[in-house]
């Protein structure tokens, strides 16, 4: 090789960084993305030469479009069609109670004085339309689209659910594509207020009243501070303090539930959090102040703490060389060695934080100037603030995403909510609903023995549940699921795992089959849904994976005497199985208190137990005569935390928990739903689960261990020095007297009856003697639920 006196060098301009990000996050990309609840609808402003998509993500879903023009006028040719029906689907929803969130599209049509009376509509799609279809329209004009996607209360026999759309606009001018449209308010607004970026603002808030602090772009933070207005009236300067707060709630930061308020100094309550579209926030760092800049070597820059104090002034608030706040949409951790990590925001445009105020106040909210590091995702934007009377009704939300693109879903109440809400207010969101943690004058303890010597009510709504149907149904189930399906008989249900090529489990759950080609996947995530429709997509079936979830709310009746309170109450036609006559894993058609249901002979409890499916709208006389029923059968509801007990004695494995998508079937103990070797058709994972079979690293125990220190998921499982295993679950027994747990252990070290050491405080400091038992600590032959 020739020598020479220049370095080698890589030819060409540099390439920009490789990174994946939801499409809602793409910067100046100009496409918007919004999602259309089943039995819901949305608006949507357009302008000239927007591009307006309509795909039927799922399938089977009509829909309906109404245009409207800047001066509420109705008028299809907008969208440069004409109007092809009468709108009378979008009009059942608005004058009916059962639409998904329609609150806020009724306020927009009204401040639009958009009139609905005689609206023609453009109706696309039908009950037979394919997953995926979707019609595109070229705006002619500035105005606005109502999308709907109507539907009627499911009859839980059938499977005729309402199921969501998706709306995508591509936007025509560049100020469009740089700048995202604030959403219509919650509510009509007392303050409407923009904070500018790199600025602050201070403004009053009446006690009572709702403070929505709004990213308006996207991975844009500010930090928010308030004072009592009496206090600063009397010239006490006690702003809202965050570790008093944190350490009164038990949180990092507060969050909607149960551990919401945020106080000052003196322990007054200022504010609480009543919904959060975001879930990431920080309350340990100060407010941006000039020293940080300083010290970095950016010197005079504009920081948030000036720029509090600089607004404060006018309210007699004396400066602060740096101020503690609420750092809504900050993006911060802390890792295993202490240091205070922080990162991109989470947050995406028209995010959202909403306070209540519970003393007037005066706030103040900045739009973070930080352009040094991540805190802004490199791009600075506005806040928006709006505040709303007191007489509003907000519910307590949190928002969850079933995959990054997905539009969020706020919590909801299930439709036995009105029912449990009146025996409880210890309530936690469980997987996008408000469910009981436990019951006041009833209790945990006394829950559980309910449910093992009498009979128990539990709302188990968040299964997600989806209607498979069409001429490939078996056929994509028998691919998609491990156990095999072409054996399972019309009103027979069958517990399955779902995996993904590598072996790793996506979730599990229970398949009822209604017919030759209807099937119902009863699961606990959204993304099992997802993937049954990609699999079926990819293969070209001819299938369509329908979301059902908020169309059937489900109540478990669990217990010794639960077949008594079924038989009182569950009639059903000649061509049905009775109470008495349905068998472990059957499900039967029929009706209670006049309203349709499906029954099943199924539960979570490790007890004798049915499971009833119904409508929301039919919840509550339902759960009536079921309760009536169950008088004088010891019946009491059950909470999570008793569920959680007897599940984990009876060795029920839970997601997240017991099990997650490194997980195989045979490490997660439910090695039985994967038939190897009499399942004679392929499917997805096979060659993975032989091979991890035929290897296994790690086994799924039981541990009793003796001591009475709580032990919990997470905690290592040792032999000496080194870690041979980890707790899945772990409960105090009522029945055994002793804490017992799940884990999973390196198989070389799971041997029957072997002793082993659970690692507390840093795993070696302090041990707790446990010794390896059979999964199943109560009933392993599972004798109950089959008598």
């Amino acid at each position: 090789m020739l020598d020479t006196p220049y370095p080698h060098v890589t030819p060409g301009p540099p390439r920009p960084s490789q990174i994946v990000t939801p499409a809602s996050l793409a910067l100046h990309s100009g496409r918007e993305r919004f999602e259309v609840q089943g039995a819901g609808a949305a608006l949507i402003r357009v302008s000239a030469g927007d591009k307006i998509t309509v795909t039927n993500t799922e399938g089977g879903q009509r829909c309906e479009v109404v245009a409207a023009d800047g001066k509420g006028r109705i008028d299809a040719g907008i969208l440069g069609v004409a109007a092809n029906s009468d709108a009378a689907g979008l009009k059942a929803l608005l004058s009916g109670n059962t639409g998904s969130g329609l609150g806020g599209l009724r306020l927009g049509i009204e401040r639009r004085g958009i009139d609905l009376s005689n609206a023609g509509a453009v109706a696309l799609f039908d009950g037979q339309t394919p997953a995926g279809t979707d019609e595109s329209f070229i705006a002619t004009r500035d105005g606005v689209v109502i999308i709907a996607a109507p539907g009627n209360p499911m009859d839980p026999g059938a499977q005729d659910t309402a199921t969501p759309l998706v709306v995508t606009v591509q936007r025509s001018t560049l100020v469009q594509m740089t700048r995202h449209d604030l959403a219509d308010p919650l509510a009509e607004p007392v303050l409407d207020l923009r904070v500018k970026s790199a600025t602050a603002q201070a403004y009053f808030v009446k006690a009572g009243d709702y403070i929505q602090i709004i990213d308006v772009d996207g991975r844009q933070c500010t930090d928010f501070q308030c004072f009592s207005a009496r206090k600063l009236d009397k010239g006490i300067e006690h702003a809202l303090d965050v570790t008093t707060s944190r350490t009164l709630m038990g949180h990092a930061y507060s969050m909607p539930g149960l551990h919401a308020k945020y106080f000052d100094q003196d322990f007054l309550p200022l504010l609480e959090v009543v919904q959060d579209t975001v879930g990431r926030h920080d309350a340990f760092a100060l407010a941006c102040a000039s020293k940080y800049y300083d010290d970095i070597g950016y010197p005079g820059h504009a920081n948030c703490s000036d720029n509090f104090n600089t607004v404060l002034a006018q309210h007699g608030v004396a400066p602060r060389a740096g101020w503690m706040a609420v750092n809504l949409f900050f993006n911060t951790h802390i890792d295993a060695h202490g240091v205070l990590i922080s990162d991109e925001p989470w947050s995406r445009p028209g995010d959202y934080v909403l306070f209540r105020a519970l003393t007037d106040l005066i706030c103040v909210s900045s739009a973070c100037p930080d352009d040094t590091s991540p805190a802004n995702g490199w791009y600075l934007s506005d806040i928006h603030v709006r505040t709303y009377g007191g007489a509003q009704k907000f519910q307590r939300a949190v928002a969850t995403r079933a995959t990054p693109d997905a539009e969020p879903k706020m919590t909801k109440d299930t439709g036995f909510h009105p029912k449990t809400a009146a025996l409880t207010r210890n309530v936690v969101e469980y997987r996008g609903y408000w469910l009981p943690q436990d019951y006041a004058g009833v209790g945990a303890i006394e829950e559980y023995w309910a449910c093992r010597q009498k009979a128990v009510v539990i709302d188990l709504t968040p299964l997600r549940k989806f209607e498979i149907t069409g001429p490939d149904a078996e056929a994509l189930l028998q691919y998609t699921l491990t156990r095999d399906v072409k054996k399972l008989g019309v009103g027979q249900v069958v517990y399955s795992a779902m995996c993904y090529p590598h072996g790793g489990m996506i979730d599990d759950g229970t398949l009822f089959r209604l017919g030759r080609d209807q099937f119902r996947w009863i699961g606990g995530e959204d993304f099992g849904g997802i993937w049954l429709r990609e699999q079926a997509h990819a293969l070209g079936l001819k299938v369509m994976i329908r979301s059902s979830t908020d169309q059937l709310h489900n109540l478990a009746v669990q217990g010794p005497n639960s077949r008594e309170i079924i038989k009182r109450i569950f009639w059903t036609p000649p061509v049905q199985p009775t109470a008495e006559e349905l068998g472990w894993f059957r499900f039967s058609i029929g009706r209670i208190a006049d309203a349709p249901v499906v029954v099943s002979r199924t539960g979570y409890t490790g007890e004798l137990g049915y499971e009833i499916f119904c409508h929301p709208k039919d919840c509550a006389a339902v759960w009536d005569a079921v309760w009536a029923a169950g008088a004088d059968q010891g019946l009491r509801p059950m909470g999570l935390q008793a569920l959680d007990m007897v599940r984990i004695e009876a060795g029920l494995i839970f997601a997240g928990y017991d099990f997650t998508d490194q997980t195989d079937p045979f490490e997660a103990g439910i090695g039985f739903t994967v038939p190897l070797k009499s399942k004679p058709d392929d499917f997805i994972g096979r060659d993975a689960l032989i091979r991890r079979k035929d290897h296994p690293m790690h086994k799924f125990v039981g541990l009793e261990i003796d001591a009475s220190v709580n032990v919990g998921h997470g905690d290592g499982i040792y032999i000496g020095r080194a870690q041979v295993g980890v707790v899945t679950s772990a409960t105090r027994s009522p029945l055994l007297g002793k804490n017992i747990a799940l884990a999973r252990i390196d198989v070389a070290s799971a041997g029957p009856d072997a002793i082993v050491e659970i690692g507390k405080l840093d795993g070696l400091q302090k041990r707790l003697p446990a010794r390896i038992v059979a999964p199943s600590h109560y009933d392993p032959k599972k004798l109950r639920p089959q008598s």
